[in-house]
């Protein structure tokens, strides 16, 4: 380090970009500082975003599965928990997940700054505090600062009546009815965790259909469980009015482009999110951020001022707290000049909502576009051992095989335990593997992960038999199949299996 800057790096936030980005450039023995302006060490992450979402979700699917087997995943309880019950938990698990990073940083000599940081010029941050102001300067700067919840349009987010995700977990009461506008990831999950307590949820979105870049057959799965819980979806309609009514108890009145009306006792606005740039200064170190607060960065997460990188929400999708603490890593291994691979093209996508979805790889829609032969492989949930033992029978879950090489192209999953499952088709993909793999090898019993064997027979099936009718019509001179019967007792790709694989 130049021996005029007190620091080799600083990282303005500490979510899991930040945090990452201080401790590897620690272990290559780097002067870190980190940055943080939230009331929690760990960032949005921690207190607003991820942690506290995902452990609200566990308290629901507690409370609404909790008088068990012979309620079945369907159950809805009778009396619906209060705010206070439902949230007792996620206060310890932020604390305790905020002692984790902190003593992560102190493990590894990163010292912490707390108060909001903007620039003084590239190399210099002003960091106003409690106790006052700081000056720290550095050789490298990395602004992790994440998200906010966009705004809501025509409407101010009282915390009461007009609510962004960041507020839902401040929440006094539990609403009967809660209106969602946006059809997104964030929108999705809490929506569906409100219908599993009994609260009647409606989803407003202007686009055709929710979370447009999943496959869309395990969005249609989505669709038809929440449809289940009487969630109401409204896609393809906006929002065009909405006004606050008081009579004698205040309730929200929204007025559809389409001219409906929806009363709800929460608006809960989830219409995007944008970067939190807009109190850095970063015109002072020749940087602008677009009209959603986003930075662009190359390859290597580095900003067009050399020695200022960018990682995590920041910059856009895919937006994820795993992603965005690889790309942290990244970022201070290149800074650094520490070799280092870039990170992985396949990594999962993981929706927490109820049931939670998770994918990894091409979807049906994005193979068809590109004009790549492929086949799926199907496995359903009421097939399955473990699903029958989880008390989950609509848990939906699908392999798509590359036609021409029966490798691997995409998992994507609906069901208890999706996001953990799906590790197993991300590994194949980035190993290159694909059908054989699922054939010859062995899965403990009773697990989820007998989906795998499901689906791959059942995609291999599939493939065995078209190659069948291809062969045939070639014995014909190139005829068009028709009058060519096919054996059933034919032999299969695979070996013969039992008829609940075979599907």
């Amino acid at each position: 380090m130049s021996h005029s800057y007190e620091f080799d790096l600083v990282c303005l936030g500490s979510g899991p970009a930040g945090q990452r980005a201080a401790i590897q450039a620690a272990k290559l023995g780097k002067k870190v500082a980190v940055i943080e302006k939230q009331r929690c060490i760990g960032g949005v992450c921690i207190e607003t975003g991820t942690i506290p979402s995902k452990t609200f979700r566990e308290a629901v699917r507690r409370f609404y599965s909790r008088p068990g087997f012979d309620q079945g995943v369907n159950y809805r309880a009778p009396q619906r928990p209060t705010m206070e019950q439902l949230l007792g938990h996620v206060d310890k698990v932020v604390q305790r997940e905020t002692q984790v990073v902190q003593d992560a940083l102190a493990r590894n000599d990163v010292e912490v700054i707390r108060g909001r940081g903007s620039f003084v010029d590239s190399h210099s941050i002003e960091v106003e505090g409690l106790e006052g102001s700081r000056r720290v300067t550095a050789e490298n700067i990395l602004i992790s600062v994440g998200t906010r919840p966009a705004k809501p349009r025509g409407a101010v987010a009282d915390g009461e009546v007009v609510i962004t995700s960041d507020q839902v977990l401040d929440m006094k009461n539990m609403p009967r009815k809660i209106a969602v506008v946006g059809a997104g990831v964030i929108g999705i999950e809490y929506a569906s965790m409100f219908a599993a307590l009994g609260v009647h949820v409606t989803i407003i979105d202007q686009r055709p259909r929710p979370l447009e870049f999943l496959d869309h057959e395990i969005v249609d799965e989505l669709i038809h469980q929440m449809r289940k819980q009487d969630v109401t979806f409204r896609c393809g309609d906006g929002v065009k009015s909405i006004e606050i009514v008081d009579d004698g108890r205040r309730e929200g009145l929204i007025e559809l482009e389409s001219g409906k009306h929806i009363v709800a006792d929460v608006i809960l606005f989830s219409v995007g999110r944008t970067g939190a740039t807009d109190t850095l200064n970063l015109e002072a170190a020749g940087l602008r951020a677009d009209d959603r607060g986003r930075l662009d960065v190359n390859d290597h997460f580095q900003s067009k001022t050399p020695n200022i990188y960018a990682a995590g929400d920041v910059i856009g999708y895919p937006a994820l707290a795993a992603t965005s603490s690889e790309q942290g890593r990244l970022a201070a291994c290149h800074m650094f000049g520490a070799a280092a691979k870039p990170m992985a093209k396949h990594f999962p996508i993981g929706i927490y909502a109820i049931p939670e979805i998770s994918m990894v790889g091409e979807t049906e829609e994005s193979l068809t576009e590109k004009r790549i032969p492929y086949e799926t492989g199907i496995a359903r949930y009421n097939e399955i051992s473990r699903g029958q033992i989880l008390g989950d029978d609509s848990g939906f879950f699908k392999m798509i095989f590359n036609r021409e090489d029966g490798r691997l192209l995409g998992t994507h999953c609906i069901g208890s335990g999706a996001t953990e499952l799906i590790h197993i088709g991300q590994a194949v993909i980035g190993l290159g593997g694909g059908l054989d793999y699922f054939m010859d090898t062995v899965f403990n019993f009773p697990t989820l992960a007998e989906c795998y064997k499901v689906a791959a027979f059942n995609a291999a099936n599939k493939i065995n038999f078209a190659n069948r009718i291809h062969e045939a019509r070639a014995r014909n001179h190139g005829g068009n199949g028709s009058g060519i019967e096919v054996p059933e007792t034919e032999v299969p790709v695979a070996p013969p299996v039992s008829e609940e694989v075979t599907n």
